[in-house]
């Protein structure tokens, strides 16, 4: 009788069953992975039996999902703080430099003071007064007060043509 006791569990340990047990049992224990949690929760959720018999299990999948769903919302909540409270302490003092410059430099030039002579016509001012210059500025005046003035508009240039006092 202790023989028959001895082979009855050793072939129930080796089984098909016993390696099944051994299967449902690390998913117990690796649930919290929440990769690991949907696609138990998907096999059990496809068949009610077997979610029957592994209730505890699909209720700690399920926990272990909430879970996740609830550090990566917070993780989401982190990520917008810190780039708004970098984008404070590093970006808006950058772009306030800038636009400060930009007025700076349109303030700057708004301060210089006006030009009242041009440098080219302190040089004009100079070369007049050496002779030849002085010599030709006369003669092209005077050619220029010599010569008729040319009409302001295309029907004065066609009245006083040849062409049309003859028609």
């Amino acid at each position: 009788m202790s023989q028959e006791k001895t082979h009855r569990s050793r072939s129930r340990r080796f089984g098909v069953d016993f390696e099944e047990e051994k299967a449902w049992v690390s998913f117990y224990r690796r649930a919290g992975n929440p990769a690991i949690a949907t696609e138990v929760m998907n096999q059990l959720e496809s068949d009610p039996e077997m979610k029957r018999t592994h209730l505890a299990l699909y209720l700690r999948c399920k926990e272990t999902l909430r879970t996740q769903k609830a550090r990566l919302a917070r993780n989401k909540r982190i990520g917008q703080f810190v780039r708004m409270l970098s984008s404070a302490l590093f970006v808006a003092p950058v772009i306030a430099i800038q636009r400060l410059l930009r007025q700076s430099g349109e303030i700057a030039v708004e301060c210089l003071p006006d030009v009242t002579s041009e440098p080219a016509s302190r040089r004009v001012r100079s070369l007049t007064k050496e002779p030849e210059f002085a010599q030709a500025q006369s003669e092209f005046g005077s050619r220029a007060a010599t010569q008729a003035p040319k009409p302001d508009s295309v029907e004065e240039a066609n009245a006083s043509s040849p062409v049309a006092k003859a028609v």
